[in-house]
């Protein structure tokens, strides 16, 4: 089956550009055109106005995983056991919920500067379940939310139903205060649309290694060209070891989506004409399940480590459990109703904190969004240009203080352990999805 983005496919593409031919130079070099990278390119042209910046991707630009995921601008985590106030954990949950906030500041102020049009909406979204103890501790959740700045509010029954449309969901924690929602490839687009003038792009081009120089300078190698420069920033995320950076202790999840037709006015009536809504699960493999402001219904309930992309019919079976939750939520939409269906990677810790890095002079490099690229993909790409410039703030040194992503044994010890605890999650998350 065709794999085919639908918020891509609905935000329409940008102009082509070239692909790299022969020799360049730039003073910064950025490899990587989804959101880290353009932030960082964006950062880098109002540091530098008189640099010349490039940034190259492997495929077109704005269309890699930034444009693929599911539109979730996270400022605020839900708090595991251990984060919850009075815990051991709590006080690193607070850095990180302040590490969070900035990356949502960070997202509204791109959108505003460059009058991006991403339906963005700053309306909070739900931690919700079908199964009510799924969803444990809720009174001290509350509390540690609200204590690191969130707006948080238990809902069950039918004031949830009301709220969502469906009775599939039983308990729920709304977050907001922070916590947005946009359509991604509106997002990257615009990110792309709006760069300055001294940021040249190249896509369709790949970089197969880094080539240190007499110097200090670094030559990119492609396949039908080099690009010479003074600094490069890595922003590949789950695809960090093209650039030959084995050392991020980082690893690709591949992730499935779907997308329905937009719900006809009676279809819409029948759920209430409920607002627009997103639901993460408490479970790491749970659904994440969205209504867009096109009446459309999102959802993606698979998550897998694989060494190998998904082929056309494993698409196709992924495509059938889409199906199956839909249906447990709607049970009126049915594969017919599905417009898109698509696939997408993640970049994964152990430890759910980020690989941001100096890796050698004049290289820097971030990597591990851990399901939270929207906000914190477009932080880090500030961040990286300023670490990189020889900028300092509190907030970058909280950023590199908690960036500790974490020991993964080799492989394919690696590969074994990761295979047994996908499917140990899905078991447990059977409810849920």
């Amino acid at each position: 089956m065709k794999n085919e983005c639908g918020w891509i496919a609905l935000a329409g593409t940008s102009p082509g550009r070239d692909h790299l031919k022969g020799s360049e130079k730039a003073d910064w070099l950025i490899i990587g055109a989804g959101i880290t990278g353009l932030s960082a390119a964006h950062s880098l042209a109002e540091l530098h106005p008189e640099a010349r910046i490039v940034v190259v991707d492997r495929q077109r630009a704005a269309q890699g995983a930034s444009a693929r995921n599911s539109g979730y601008a996270v400022a605020h985590e839900n708090p595991g056991d251990d984060e919850l106030i009075g815990k051991s954990g709590f006080a690193g949950f607070a850095v990180d919920s302040s590490i969070g906030q900035a990356a949502g500041d960070e997202v509204r102020m791109r959108i505003a500067r460059h009058g991006i049009d991403c339906e963005y909406r700053d309306c909070g979204y739900y931690f919700a379940v079908n199964d009510p103890r799924k969803l444990s501790h809720v009174d001290a959740k509350l509390k540690t939310l609200n204590a690191v700045g969130a707006s948080a509010q238990f809902l069950q029954g039918e004031q949830l139903a009301q709220k969502l449309g469906t009775r599939h969901y039983q308990a729920a924690i709304w977050c907001g205060n922070g916590n947005a929602l946009l359509q991604p490839a509106k997002y990257v687009k615009g990110l792309l649309d709006a760069l300055p003038a001294n940021v040249t792009v190249f896509e369709n081009t790949e970089i197969t290694g880094l080539e240190r120089l007499s110097g200090g300078r670094i030559r990119a190698n492609g396949t039908q060209g080099s690009i010479e420069a003074s600094q490069v920033l890595v922003c590949l995320n789950a695809f960090i070891p093209r650039a030959g950076i084995d050392s991020s202790a980082t690893f690709a999840m591949e992730l499935s989506a779907s997308l329905t037709r937009p719900l006809t006015d009676k279809e819409y009536q029948a759920i209430g004409g409920v607002e627009p809504w997103g639901v993460l699960s408490t479970r790491p493999l749970g659904a994440t399940v969205r209504l867009t402001p096109d009446r459309r219904v999102m959802i993606r309930n698979t998550a897998e480590y694989r060494t190998r992309d998904l082929s056309s019919s494993d698409l196709l079976q992924r495509r059938k459990h889409h199906v199956m939750g839909l249906q447990r939520r709607f049970p009126g939409l049915g594969e017919q109703d599905i417009h898109y269906t698509w696939t997408g990677h993640l970049s994964a810790t152990r430890s759910g904190q980020p690989y941001f890095s100096k890796v050698e002079e004049g290289i820097y490099a971030v990597a591990g969004c851990n399901g939270s690229g929207v906000a914190r993909g477009t932080l880090w790409g500030r961040l990286l240009a300023e670490v990189a410039s020889g900028v300092s703030s509190p907030l970058l040194q909280s950023v590199m203080d908690r960036a500790q992503p974490g020991w993964l044994p080799p492989r394919p010890f690696f590969d074994i352990g990761a295979v047994l605890r996908m499917r140990m999650e899905a078991v447990r998350a059977k409810t849920e999805i």
